[in-house]
């Protein structure tokens, strides 16, 4: 799902004990995030992406278009809550019909949209993917609603 965390590393020059360190992690946490053993939690997601002005949507695989930002963004639990609740609605589905499709409950799903949790890369990648919506859009990262495609 990471396909880019390895790479971007690397053209740093940057060993994975160097990144943990950055992202104030273990080595080993990090090393299964390059390997897909673990997912990476979004809040570490969004400092990789800060510290490399790389976009959420290069990082995953989502897109080859690297958007570059200088910006710093820090996650906001009621913005990325308000923009899954939005497009869910506009797809005319419930809290429990979304539920199904990210596999996880209603209650998963109830909490996320209040902002009162955090979302799981997980489903929000899922999410991204099943809406044909950008991870950058999602988290408040870029205004784009789509995921920027090679011409």
């Amino acid at each position: 799902m990471f396909y880019n965390l390895k790479r971007i590393r690397e053209s740093y020059d940057l060993t994975q004990r160097e990144m943990a360190k950055l992202l104030k992690i273990s080595k080993s946490s990090y090393n299964y995030f390059e390997t897909g053993e673990h997912i990476i939690p979004l809040k570490h997601l969004n400092t990789f992406c800060n510290l490399f002005h790389v976009s959420m949507d290069y990082v995953c695989g989502l897109t080859d278009v690297n958007i570059h930002s200088n910006k710093k963004y820090k996650l906001n639990n009621k913005v990325i809550g308000q923009k899954l609740k939005k497009i869910r609605l506009k797809n005319k589905l419930t809290q429990i019909e979304l539920a199904k499709l990210l596999n996880t409950s209603q209650s998963n799903i109830s909490s996320y949209e209040s902002g009162k949790t955090l979302i799981l890369t997980a489903f929000i990648f899922n999410f991204a993917k099943i809406f044909d919506v950008s991870l950058d859009y999602l988290t408040g990262r870029s205004p784009n609603i789509k995921i920027i495609k090679k011409n």
